[in-house]
C-alpha cells in the first residue's frame, strides 16, 4: 500500500482530506483482505486497523479534525458512507439520493435539500452493493431496479442506469425503531377515538380489511398497528417484497420474496408465497402490499375460510382501490369476467381503510369504508366515516375533522356474535370524537 504524498498538517486543504480519507479506506480494506474480520467483531476491528492506519501516516492534526475524518471513513467501511448521519437522526423519515452530488431527506412531510454529497457514482455504487449484497441481491444493467431493506428493517428501492439516467438513485424510507401505537395516531390527529374503537373490533371480528392510500400516505405503519390487535393465540403469515411488518404474536411466519439467480432461476414471487402459505395452516394471511396477479390468490383465500386477513395496496380513493384490484386481478391471466372479479372482491373484503398524504405533509385515515356488496354489476360501497375539510390554516395546515355518517355497517351483527357491541354513539352523524 502506497502512502499519499506528505500533507501539511497545518494547512489541511479539503482535496489533502479527500487524500487522506481515500488512503484510509483502500487501507483497511487491503488488511480486510489479507486477514478477514468474523462478523461479530467486525466493526472493532475496523476501527482497530483504521486508528493505525491513521497513526501511520502520522499527522498533527487537531482532534476534532481527526475524529472527523476517522468517523467518514468508518461509516464508509462499516455503516452507509455521507447518509449515515441521516440515517441516525430520528427526525428524519426519508433519505433520497439523487446521482452522487444530490441528497435530500424528508422531515416532518417536507422535502429538505442536505447538502451531502458522495465523492462520485462509484461511491454510490459501493453503498448499493453493500446493501443489496447480503441479502443475495444483486443490481446492474441487466437488473437496474431491486427492493431491499436495511438491518433495522428500513425499506430500499434502488435505480440504476440505464433507467435512471442522472445516476444511481437510492431511496430509503426508515424504520421507527420504536413502533407508532394507536394512541400516537389519535394524537397526531390521524384517527378518532371511535374510529380506533371501531377498527378494533373488526380486526378482533376477523374481517377482511383492505388498506389503501397514496404514495408514503402510512399504509403500512397503520397495517403494523393494526395487527396488534390480532389474538396472540392466532397463527399468522407475512408475506411481504422487502420485510417491514413486525409482529409481537407468538405464531407468526415471515416470508419474503426472492429475486432470481444470475442465471435468471430461482425467482419466488409473492403470488407463490401467497399459494404456498395456503399449505401453512394459516388463521390470517397478511400481505405486505399487492401489485399484482397475487390479488387473485388473495382473494380466494379470504373466500374459502382465512377471514380476518389484511393487505395494503395503492390508490387515491376507496373506489380506485377496488378498480385498482379488479387490474391486478386480470394481471393473473386467468381471463376471467370482470363481473366475476367483481363478485369475487365483493364477497371477500369487507373494509376499506383510506389513508391520505396531505398537502400540508400530514398523514390521516380520509374514508373508512363498507363493501356492501353487488348492485348489478357494479360493487357497492358506504362510508361509515369520511373525512372533512373545512379549509386551510395560516401556515397553510389542511383544517377539518373525521366524522361519522351516521350509517351502521351491515357487518355490526358479525361483529358482536364475535363480542364486539359498538356503542350506538360510535356512529352517529357528523361525531368526530
Amino acid at each position: 500500500m502506497t502512502t499519499p504524498a506528505p500533507i501539511s498538517s497545518q494547512r489541511l486543504s479539503t482535496p489533502d482530506v479527500e487524500k487522506v480519507k481515500a488512503f484510509l479506506t483502500k487501507s483497511v480494506m487491503h488488511e480486510l483482505e489479507i486477514q478477514p474480520a468474523h462478523a461479530y467483531q467486525y466493526r472493532i476491528v475496523v476501527r482497530e486497523k483504521l486508528d493505525q492506519a491513521y497513526d501511520n501516516l502520522k499527522l498533527t492534526l487537531p482532534n476534532e479534525v481527526r475524529e472527523n475524518i476517522i468517523r467518514e471513513v468508518f461509516d464508509e467501511l462499516v455503516g452507509f458512507g455521507p447518509i449515515q448521519p441521516l440515517l441516525d437522526d430520528p427526525e428524519i423519515s426519508e433519505v433520497m439520493v439523487s446521482g452522487s452530488k444530490q441528497v435530500y431527506i424528508e422531515r416532518n412531510g417536507e422535502l429538505l435539500d442536505t447538502g451531502v454529497t458522495f465523492q462520485n457514482d462509484d461511491q454510490v455504487y459501493r453503498l448499493i452493493n453493500r446493501i443489496v449484497n447480503p441479502l443475495g441481491r444483486r443490481v446492474d444493467i441487466d437488473n437496474p431496479t431491486v427492493d431491499a431493506r436495511l438491518p433495522d428493517g428500513s425499506r430500499v428501492n434502488v435505480v440504476v442506469p440505464p433507467v435512471a439516467i442522472d445516476g444511481p438513485c437510492i431511496t430509503i424510507r426508515k424504520f421507527l425503531k420504536t413502533r407508532l401505537t394507536m394512541d400516537q395516531f389519535v394524537e397526531l390527529g390521524s384517527v378518532t377515538p371511535n374510529m380506533v374503537e371501531f377498527l378494533k373490533a373488526c380486526i378482533i371480528g376477523r374481517l377482511n380489511v383492505l388498506i389503501s392510500g397514496n404514495t408514503s400516505s402510512g399504509k403500512t405503519t397503520l397495517l403494523n398497528i393494526l395487527t396488534g390487535y390480532i389474538p396472540g393465540h392466532e397463527r399468522i403469515i407475512t408475506i411481504e417484497d422487502a420485510g417491514e411488518l413486525r409482529l409481537n404474536q407468538k405464531y407468526v411466519v415471515r416470508l419474503e420474496t426472492k429475486n432470481p439467480n444470475p442465471d435468471g432461476t430461482g425467482t419466488v414471487n409473492q403470488r407463490d408465497l401467497v399459494k404456498n402459505s395456503l399449505r401453512m395452516r394459516p388463521d390470517r394471511i397478511i400481505v405486505g402490499e399487492v401489485r399484482g396477479g397475487e390479488a387473485l390468490d388473495m382473494l380466494q383465500a379470504m373466500n374459502t375460510g382465512h377471514d380476518g386477513s389484511l393487505t395494503t395496496l395503492h390508490a387515491n380513493t376507496p373506489r380506485d382501490a377496488i378498480s385498482r384490484l379488479e387490474t391486478m386481478v386480470m394481471m393473473a391471466g386467468l381471463e376471467l369476467p370482470v363481473f366475476a372479479i367483481r363478485r369475487q372482491i365483493a364477497s371477500a373484503i369487507n373494509l376499506i381503510v383510506h389513508m391520505a398524504r396531505l398537502q400540508d405533509g400530514s398523514r390521516r385515515i380520509t374514508n373508512i369504508t363498507e363493501i356492501v356488496g353487488m348492485e348489478g354489476e357494479i360493487v357497492t360501497t358506504q362510508d361509515i366515516f369520511r373525512f372533512e375539510q373545512t379549509g386551510t390554516g395560516k401556515t397553510g395546515q389542511i383544517l377539518g375533522n373525521m366524522r361519522a355518517t351516521g350509517i351502521r355497517p351491515h357487518f355490526s351483527q358479525r361483529l358482536e356474535v364475535a363480542g364486539s357491541r359498538l356503542r350506538n354513539e360510535i356512529f352517529l352523524p357528523g361525531t368526530n370524537r
